[in-house]
């Protein structure tokens, strides 16, 4: 049986409760791991230019699990699609807890690239967010769950001394203990998903697209783009996929190698955890007001903006001291925001492009693209930490900021173009 106008609206609220509830959980569970994976990296290798290596292969592993969550949401619908990530997530806390006990580096890689999978549950599900969207109010539901991520994503870094008590008590390695708080965040976030998430969007999105535009009798199914296709015929989705790799890429180089310039100044791993959730709170924190700003002003003018605020933060964080700062804590917030803006825009920019049908292939490639460009923008980071310092790592991600600025001028002329 089809579903009313009433039914849509209500399973679109049910929608956002449970993914507001998953990202909740999935962000403690991501945020609390975040915030040692490269303390652990340089103590398990033995090799500072290696501590970015963890959060490198968890955005490969990001990489890699969106496009196999795509693929399943394509075929079988949101719920199956975000559950599996949450799952594969929780084998790489194990994993990563295994790796520090045995002190195997290439083990704590793998448990790495596993734990980015719930970033990529995470992503997926402010896309999963405007399938039964009216379009007017995208953005705001796109970053109502994104806004969701603060909770657990704010506490979780903070979770890195409780951590060591946590891991004392049942006699693992001190940093491995942040990693029980991320299983148990992301079990949680596992089962509201799988039990919660009914009717799965995609699929009534589908069957309200079909009844809108019902195919003519003895017509053939409609085929469904590959998202690489979809990309190569698009140019406004060319230009979102830029302006989201870029500010992404921008966000983690510094993101992943600031404990590290704590670590230098002999800051403690609480002070280290303090920065990084303020880190994260201007990620996610201001995103309704984000949203609500797309739907008022448009994809083009925030994602300036974002190119604007990320320039300022570099500066900030790069003319940084080692160790504990006011500069650097105001920079890694700005840079959080700077990365909403440009994340929130440009991610309503790829909604808006897409139907029912393809919306999945498309939005995974550009998670896909998205997460490779961070991926070597972090194994950079500790080469350039690890040898002229992390002031010219700032300098260098204002190069990649300055294309955020030109991504927000292309849209604009496209936009004006089209209209």
């Amino acid at each position: 049986m089809t579903a009313t106008p009433y039914d849509v609206r209500h399973a679109q609220r049910r929608t956002l409760k449970t993914l507001v509830t998953t990202q909740t959980l999935g962000g403690l569970g991501v945020g609390a791991a975040i915030s040692v994976n490269a303390m652990l990296a340089k103590d398990v290798s033995g090799q500072e230019s290696l501590a970015g290596l963890a959060q490198t292969f968890a955005v490969l592993g990001t990489a890699m699990v969106t496009l196999l969550i795509a693929r399943v949401m394509d075929d079988h619908g949101r719920r199956v699609g975000l559950t599996l990530g949450y799952a594969i997530g929780v084998a790489g806390t194990a994993l990563s807890i295994l790796a520090g006990v045995l002190r195997l580096f290439p083990l704590l890689l793998v448990g790495a690239a596993c734990l980015g999978a719930t970033t990529a549950a995470n992503n997926q599900s402010r896309y999963a967010a405007t399938d039964l969207s009216e379009p007017a109010h995208r953005g705001r539901d796109l970053s109502l769950v994104v806004w969701a991520t603060t909770i657990g994503s704010v506490l979780g870094p903070n979770l890195s001394g409780p951590g060591k008590v946590a891991a004392s008590a049942v006699g693992l390695p001190p940093l491995t203990g942040a990693y029980l708080f991320s299983g148990v965040g992301m079990i949680a976030a596992l089962a509201v998903m799988w039990t919660r998430l009914r009717p799965d969007p995609l699929l009534l999105a589908r069957a309200e697209h079909l009844r809108a535009e019902p195919r003519a009798q003895g017509a053939p199914e409609p085929t469904r783009a590959s998202g690489w296709a979809l990309l190569r015929d698009d140019r406004m989705l060319r230009l979102a996929a830029v302006g989201l790799a870029l500010s992404h890429a921008v966000m983690v180089s510094v993101m992943v190698m600031t404990p590290i310039h704590m670590d230098h100044g002999h800051a403690s791993l609480e002070i280290i955890g303090l920065v990084i959730s303020i880190h994260i709170l201007g990620m996610f924190a201001l995103s309704p007001l984000v949203g609500m700003a797309v739907d008022r002003w448009g994809s083009a003018a925030l994602l300036a903006a974002g190119g604007v605020v990320l320039l300022i933060s570099l500066v900030l964080s790069g003319t940084s001291h080692a160790g504990a700062s006011w500069a650097l804590g105001l920079g890694l917030f700005l840079l959080g925001v700077g990365w909403s803006l440009g994340t929130i825009a440009c991610s309503t920019l790829v909604t808006a492009a897409a139907t029912p049908q393809n919306r999945p292939a498309i939005q995974g490639v550009t998670d896909l693209i998205t997460s490779l460009t961070a991926a070597v923008g972090g194994a950079f980071a500790g080469v350039v930490v690890g040898g002229p310092g992390f002031a010219m790592l700032n300098a260098l991600a204002g190069v990649l900021a300055l294309g955020v600025l030109w991504a927000a001028y292309a849209v604009r002329r496209h936009t004006r173009s089209a209209g």
